[in-house]
């Protein structure tokens, strides 16, 4: 991962831990359940966000080094890879 995507992705990560403990004090708190799963949403897109720059850090590193190399295995295992990712997603 490069140190830009890396960097923002930390970033994202500490900001949606202190939303978690921010929900977790919510819930202790007896917090009106809608404004708690509101909260709940936010952190699910925080995360949205942190997967998509990961993914599309590995698409322009990972698999563009597979696609341009000479290893049908490797680039099939890749396109393997994303597709799974996708897949269990779905599932979720």
């Amino acid at each position: 991962m490069d140190d830009i995507t890396k960097k923002a992705v930390t970033q994202r990560l500490a900001n949606a831990a202190g939303h978690l403990k921010g929900i977790e004090r919510m819930v202790n708190d007896d917090t009106y359940c809608i404004d708690v799963i509101k909260q709940v949403q936010a952190v699910q897109a925080a995360l949205n966000k942190v997967s998509n720059l990961i993914l599309d850090n590995h698409l322009r590193t990972c698999m563009t080094t597979a696609i341009r190399g000479d290893d049908p295995d490797e680039r099939e295992r890749m396109l393997q890879e994303v597709t799974s990712v996708f897949d269990m997603s779905a599932k979720l």
